[in-house]
């Protein structure tokens, strides 16, 4: 292929992606490390990471994890680790020796179990102050989802929804799950699971991926299956 014929074809794509809205990989993969390096991203496991567009949290979005609470407390592991707070809204379930268990920092962990009523504005409130904000299923009408997510993207912080929310950035759901460890003949320990997650979403993470997960216990999480795909690197 001559100079010329690589020249020529390189022309149209120069022009598509000098239009508006339109990001190229290596576009997005400049803005996610330029987000890390300013403070703008909030930071996961390496397992977790290639499974968002800007490889963390960043400030401001909506992320919802369907199906496992496991989950959505490993995403707050490694920022609650680091010096994020994060507080839990609507979880009177969650355990925090299972939190501790998978790596998040329990003395930045806050919990208002049943904020009744008051969700709205107590979540609200709760956006102005903390890193993190998780969110129990069901709580939010839609028109509320919408503010609250607005409220969130203008105070820098994150809020994950632990069940659907009507446009959310990203969206983080367990297609299945097995556990290892049993013999032949059904006994045994359980020692690890496995998790395939799927990951999609708008905008950058508009693009499915999808990951296996291992967790063997005690914090960890490790990536199963080693994909060569990642965002931004399309």
């Amino acid at each position: 292929m001559t100079a010329e014929v690589v020249e020529a074809r390189a022309l149209p794509l120069a022009r598509l992606a000098a239009l508006p809205g339109v990001s190229t990989a290596s576009g997005v993969a400049s803005a996610a490390e330029h987000a890390r390096t300013t403070g703008r991203v909030l930071p996961v496991s390496p397992a977790l990471s290639g499974l968002l567009p800007a490889a963390g949290l960043r400030r401001g979005s909506t992320v919802s994890v369907l199906g496992s609470t496991s989950l959505m407390l490993t995403l707050l592991a490694a920022a609650t680790a680091g010096g994020a707070w994060a507080v839990a809204v609507g979880l009177p379930a969650l355990g925090v020796v299972a939190a501790a268990e998978l790596g998040v920092e329990v003395g930045r962990l806050a919990l208002v179990p049943r904020p009744g009523a008051e969700f709205p504005a107590v979540t609200a409130a709760l956006l102005d102050g903390f890193d993190l904000v998780v969110v129990g299923p069901g709580l939010a009408r839609p028109e509320v989802a919408r503010r609250l997510s607005a409220r969130a993207r203008n105070r820098g912080s994150v809020l994950l929804s632990l069940g659907s929310w009507p446009g959310a950035e990203v969206e983080l759901s367990c297609r299945r799950s097995r556990w290892t460890g049993f013999t032949g003949g059904g006994a045994g320990y359980l020692r690890v699971r496995e998790v395939e997650v799927r990951a999609g979403g708008r905008g950058a993470a508009a693009r499915p991926m999808s990951a296996l997960l291992r967790f063997p216990g005690e914090g960890m999480v490790e990536r199963a299956d080693f994909p060569a795909a990642r965002w931004g690197t399309a």
